[in-house]
């Protein structure tokens, strides 16, 4: 057994120090939940230390079923990230907002290990208890906040379709079951070869549709601007960066390892999420005054552009989603970090319009993020041109000219909502000054602001690194 659980030292890392920091906070209460808030951090960052030192190659565990692989690792590392940072960018809200529960991190750290199972699943039922561990997990912190009626209406609304989205997905990956015989996907793989079956591919739309959600593709979308906007904003920051990276990094490998033969029929459903994720995100956000809700529909329409690589079905393409993915990571914390700085007289504000004046009353701030705005909105030579750049050239490569240009329209549309709030910040009359933003804060959209803004140089390294996790699939 010992040789078999090697791959899985990282999960088993974090599961032990869950239930460690869990039995502590027990029974030493509340007044312990900053260091526990520390130790959350350590362990994350153990997991990613473990995962990189492992020597190269790829391992197997429970006859196949958890699969640790270059493009594990590398999703593996972006998602930690993601939650470490989440779980440092909180501190400051919860001191404020007197929101020091020792669970919170604790649930962000059994969510991650969620998301390192599904980013590892090789089979039907892995991939399942990954999603659910994740889930559930999600569903409690996004109404931790109990005395917020907003929290708790935001969890009831993402338990509710959370569920029906995880009923969709039992219910496809049962049919794909009876048709195939297998729940690996190798064995999936294997019999879709011999041909397919009507039963088979509404199974896979089924599967598709349930992934989605997790993804917040349209049509399964409904969730997310409520969601954001409901729950504390430390937990909204957590839900556009790790969980997202983690359900795409799933559906890659279901669909290029379990469903490789039927190509043609997940790209068209593919394809019309892509378009319809990006139109939605394009023109929705337009007309929003909250900027959670904004985020919200700006993370819909960038999952529609990752989601352009991933049709083309193609290694490139898979490096493309690779690549914007790490992009959006660092676009989306940093600009966090200045949505949990709006704060005055002690209160969260969330109105864009209270980030009139910005420029002259905290001129390095308003720098900083409107670097990431320019960036989000795909604006030359920002890091997030180049993430649309290399799905866009993936498409263009697999013949999708038609896909490539809606997302170039779109682009061009959802950079409205970018360059609106850039103006507000710059040429609007001031409004009152901001608290000073925490250190920790400061430092994630320092290192975010240098990311966007210094990615040339750095744009080959990440690309060979994307390319060696997306040969793996191939």
């Amino acid at each position: 057994m010992m040789p078999d659980l090697i791959p899985l030292v990282p999960e088993i890392l974090l599961a032990v120090g869950a239930m460690t920091l869990l039995m502590f906070g027990v029974f030493s209460g509340e007044r312990y939940a900053p260091p526990i808030t520390g130790f959350s951090v350590a362990l994350l960052a153990g997991a990613a230390l473990i995962i990189v030192s492992l020597p190269e190659g790829t391992y197997r565990a429970f006859e196949g079923a958890f699969i640790l692989d270059g493009f594990a690792r590398f999703m593996k590392i972006l998602t930690l990230i993601g939650s470490g940072f989440a779980i440092a960018m909180s501190v400051g809200f919860a001191r404020a907002e007197r929101f020091e529960r020792f669970e919170y991190p604790i649930l962000i750290v059994l969510a991650t290990l969620g998301m390192m199972m599904m980013i590892s699943a090789n089979d039907l039922i892995s991939l399942y208890l990954g999603l659910e561990l994740q889930s559930l997990s999600l569903y409690v912190i996004a109404a931790i906040h109990r005395d917020s009626v907003r929290s708790t209406e935001a969890g009831l609304k993402y338990f509710v379709l959370g569920a029906l989205s995880s009923g969709m997905l039992l219910y496809g990956a049962s049919l794909v079951y009876g048709f195939t015989g297998h729940t690996g996907f190798e064995g999936i793989a294997a019999e879709l070869a011999d041909g397919r079956s009507t039963g088979l591919v509404i199974g896979l739309v089924f599967v598709l549709a349930g992934l989605a959600f997790k993804i917040s593709a349209v049509p399964f979308h409904m969730w997310t601007p409520d969601v954001y906007e409901g729950a504390p904003t430390p937990v909204t920051a957590f839900f556009a960066a790790a969980p997202k990276l983690a359900a795409m990094a799933l559906l890659i490998r279901v669909v290029i390892d379990a469903f490789e033969p039927i190509a043609s029929d997940w790209q068209q459903v593919l394809g019309f999420v892509s378009v319809a994720s990006m139109l939605l995100g394009a023109f929705a956000a337009i007309g929003q005054r909250n900027i959670k809700r904004l985020m919200a529909y700006s993370s819909i329409g960038h999952m529609g552009f990752a989601l352009v690589g991933l049709v083309s079905g193609s290694q490139a393409g898979v490096q493309g989603v690779l690549v914007y993915l790490v992009i959006y990571l660092a676009m989306t914390l940093g600009a966090f970090a200045c949505i949990l700085s709006m704060r005055r007289r002690g209160e969260m504000v969330e109105d864009i319009d209270s980030l009139a004046g910005l420029g002259r009353n905290q001129p390095m701030m308003a720098l900083l993020f409107s670097a990431i705005l320019f960036s989000l909105a795909g604006i030359p030579p920002l890091a997030g041109f180049f993430a649309k750049y290399v799905v866009f050239l993936a498409a263009i490569e697999a013949e999708l000219y038609t896909l490539a240009v809606i997302g170039v329209v779109a682009s061009v549309i959802g950079a409205y909502y970018y360059l609106r709030i850039i103006k507000i910040m710059y040429f609007d009359e001031p409004a009152e000054k901001f608290q000073r933003m925490p250190v920790e804060l400061q430092t994630v959209l320092v290192l975010s602001g240098l990311f966007v803004v210094g990615f040339l140089p750095i744009m080959s390294t990440v690309l060979d690194a994307a390319n060696e996790a997306a040969k793996t699939l191939f």
